[in-house]
C-alpha cells in the first residue's frame, strides 16, 4: 500500500488527505497544533471543516519526522509563504521520498518564485520528483465527495501517474500533465481575480461585472503563464479556466469572500480581523504583479488588486480606472 504524508491541517490538505484516504492509500497528516491533530484522530477537522466526517485510513501527529517516515509520497498543504521557513524548521531528509505534491497556489513574496521552485531549492528535492496539483476543488465539497477533477502535473510523467494513482478516488478524477509552470501559475492567479469578482460582487454588480473580469483575468493568466513557458492550451483547461470559475464564483471561495468583504466598504485589515484568515490572493497578489512586471507582461486587473491590498484603493476606483483603459482590439 502506497503511503503519503500530508504536511498541513488546512481545509485543502484535510480534504485532500481524504481523497487519498478513499483512493486506498495510508495517510498520515502533521499538524502543529495538537488540538487539531487529535481532531483529526478523532475522524474531523472541526476547525477547518465543522460537521465533516473524514474517512477511514488517516491518522495524525504533532511530529513531523513521524509523519513523513517511510512516506513514498510527502504532500505540502502549508500557507505558500511560510513555505521556505517551514523547510528550514523542519530539516526534513526527502531523498528517499518517490514524489513531493505542492497543493500551494502561490507565489513567494521577495523572490517572486511557485512553489515548486521553493521545494527545489529550499527542501533540496529534484525537480523530476515535484508535482502539483490544481483544479476545481473546493474543499468542502471534495469532502462532500461530489465529483470533481484536477491535474497533476509533473516533469516525469511516471512521477505524475504515481500520483494520479495515489489520489485517484471514485469521486475524484485526477488527469496528468508536465505543463508545471502552467499549472501553477494557473493556480495562483486565479486567487487575485477572485478577489476583483468579489468586490464586484460586494459593490452590487451582476453576472455580465463578473464574466468579464474572469475573462480577461484568464486573458492575464495565460499571457503570463505563457511568458513563463507554460503551455497555452494549459489555462483553457481544469487548472485554468476551471479552477478560475469554481474560485470566482463561488461562496465557499476565501479569496470570492474576501474580496466581496472589500467591496462593501471594508479594509484589508477589517476583513482579516472579521473572518480571522486571510486569502491566498490578498498574500501573494504583490509577488504575482512584480512577477508580471519582470516579464513586461500587462495585467491590469492584477495590478489593480495589488494597489487595492498594499495601497487602499477603493474598489470603485478599480472600476473606473478599468473602464477607462484605452479601447484595444481583444487578443491584442
Amino acid at each position: 500500500m502506497t503511503t503519503a504524508a500530508v504536511l498541513g491541517t488546512g481545509s485543502w490538505g484535510t480534504a485532500y488527505a481524504g481523497v487519498l484516504a478513499d483512493a486506498g492509500t495510508n495517510v498520515r497528516m502533521w499538524g502543529r497544533r495538537q488540538e487539531v491533530v487529535d481532531q483529526i484522530n478523532a475522524g474531523s477537522n472541526e476547525d477547518y471543516l465543522p460537521g465533516l466526517a473524514l474517512p477511514q485510513g488517516i491518522s495524525a501527529t504533532a511530529s513531523v519526522h513521524e509523519a513523513v517516515d517511510g512516506a513514498d509520497i510527502v504532500v505540502l498543504a502549508v500557507p505558500s509563504q511560510t513555505l521556505r521557513a517551514n523547510f528550514a524548521a523542519w530539516g526534513l531528509d526527502l531523498s528517499a521520498v518517490r514524489a513531493v505534491v505542492s497543493l500551494m497556489k502561490g507565489i513567494e513574496l521577495g523572490t517572486t518564485k511557485r512553489m515548486s521552485e521553493v521545494v527545489t531549492e529550499a527542501g533540496g528535492v529534484d525537480p523530476s520528483r515535484v508535482t502539483v496539483v490544481s483544479g476545481p476543488n473546493l474543499a468542502r465539497e471534495v469532502v462532500l465527495k461530489q465529483p470533481a477533477a484536477s491535474v497533476i502535473a509533473c516533469a516525469d510523467e511516471s512521477v505524475a501517474d504515481l500520483v494520479a494513482h495515489a489520489c485517484a478516488a471514485p469521486y475524484f478524477r485526477p488527469y496528468t500533465s508536465t505543463d508545471v509552470v502552467g499549472v501553477e501559475i494557473g493556480g495562483a492567479v486565479k486567487n487575485v481575480i477572485a478577489l476583483a469578482v468579489g468586490m464586484a460582487e460586494g459593490l452590487g454588480m451582476g453576472d455580465n461585472s463578473k464574466a468579464s473580469i474572469i475573462t480577461r483575468g484568464l486573458a492575464e493568466t495565460t499571457r503570463l503563464g505563457v511568458a513563463l513557458g507554460g503551455d497555452p492550451m494549459t489555462f483553457s483547461g481544469l487548472a485554468g479556466v476551471g479552477d478560475l470559475i469554481a474560485t470566482c464564483m463561488s461562496p465557499l471561495s476565501r479569496n470570492h469572500t474576501f474580496g466581496a468583504n472589500l467591496g462593501k466598504g471594508m479594509t484589508v485589515e477589517e476583513v482579516i480581523e472579521v473572518t480571522k484568515q486571510t486569502a491566498e490572493g490578498v498574500k501573494s497578489c504583490t509577488s504575482i504583479h512584480q512577477l508580471a512586471l519582470d516579464h513586461g507582461v500587462d495585467v491590469p486587473i492584477i495590478e489593480q488588486v495589488n494597489l487595492v491590498v498594499t495601497e487602499g484603493r477603493t474598489p470603485q476606483q478599480v472600476v473606473e480606472t478599468l473602464m477607462g483603459r484605452a479601447r484595444k482590439a481583444e487578443t491584442d
